[in-house]
């Protein structure tokens, strides 16, 4: 296939499923985009060895970027974090460098990379340090998107986070990087969407802040004015916003906080959701799983749909 993306792979925690995804699928994955893995050939042979696998001979790796280890199934390390972390590193560096369209991120362990020193909870936070942006978690599948207004940060500190200044500049962000061909569904915070502010009046400075995103979006695209199109809902009630009645309506929602949207989406489209970076000068996906020490290196039989809507969103983005 010509004119192929790029594709920089960090391939995650190697003592976790990672590497067993990124071998496994490598032919497939080649049919719609170029993968790079951040990964030696010394680590990438260990890993190979112990899954019983076969190399591609096409499965293009770099020179060595961290210290090699060696591989304890299912065990958290700060020799696997530190990794880890470093192919990420190598990821990020390539795409900045443009030497990649996008990079690909296979599941990490956070404790991991905390007993490594790396003070980052996980790559989304890292990214926003790196590129000194306001990056935007969004998941989903091709089905349905879920961005997140506040992600891991304790349920108790949520509606004091919820500002009219912060949230308009959100549903800006997540307008001009999402792209959304269709109305957005905003969620209310409180049950019923506070009922007039009889549960909450939350919803008050929600509904303002997409009166304000929604001007501000009329003055950068003219076109949606004059379509008459309506970008945001009003605030909708949590409990009934993702019915099938309802959902039916919407590709992209925007929750207030990380379970209210989550929930639904996991029971939803579990097996087949992606973790997408919205708002940053590179395009960055995941898998919506984690390193699944239970199962690694044991000849599990592994759900690779996550992996592969994860490399398919970048073949199909468009800037």
């Amino acid at each position: 296939m010509l004119n192929r993306k790029k594709v920089a792979i960090s391939v995650g925690d190697l003592n976790g499923i990672g590497i067993q995804l990124a071998l496994q699928n490598h032919n497939a994955i080649s049919q719609v985009v170029e993968p790079l893995y951040c990964i030696d050939s010394v680590m990438l042979e260990r890993a190979a060895l112990k899954l019983k696998l076969s190399i591609p001979s096409t499965f293009n790796t770099v020179k060595k970027i961290a210290p090699t280890f060696d591989i304890e199934a299912g065990r958290v390390s700060k020799e696997s974090g530190a990794y880890a972390y470093a192919s990420f590193k190598k990821a990020v560096a390539l795409a900045k460098e443009k030497e990649v369209d996008a990079i690909c991120t296979l599941p990490i362990h956070k404790k991991a990379w905390e007993e490594a020193g790396v003070t980052y909870k996980g790559h989304t936070d890292a990214l926003r340090d790196f590129f000194n942006a306001d990056a935007i978690m969004m998941l989903g599948s091709k089905n349905m998107y879920v961005a997140l207004f506040t992600e891991h940060i304790p349920l108790q500190d949520v509606a004091e986070n919820i500002t009219e200044k912060a949230l308009t500049k959100f549903l800006v962000d997540f307008y001009h990087t999402a792209k959304p061909s269709s109305t957005v569904g905003v969620l209310g915070l409180n049950p019923h969407a506070g009922d007039d502010g009889v549960l909450g009046d939350e919803e008050r400075i929600i509904e303002k802040s997409i009166i304000n995103a929604t001007q501000i979006l009329y003055e950068d695209y003219p076109d949606l004015l004059t379509k008459k199109d309506t970008l945001f809902t009003k605030p909708l009630v949590p409990d009934v916003a993702f019915t099938p009645r309802v959902r039916k309506n919407f590709s992209y929602y925007v929750a207030m906080y990380h379970d209210q949207g989550l929930a639904p989406l996991k029971a939803l489209y579990f097996d087949e959701g992606i973790n997408v970076s919205l708002n940053l000068p590179i395009l960055r996906t995941s898998v919506d799983h984690g390193t699944a020490f239970d199962i690694a290196y044991k000849g599990a039989k592994l759900n690779h749909l996550s992996y592969l809507n994860a490399i398919g969103y970048i073949s199909k983005y468009t800037t």
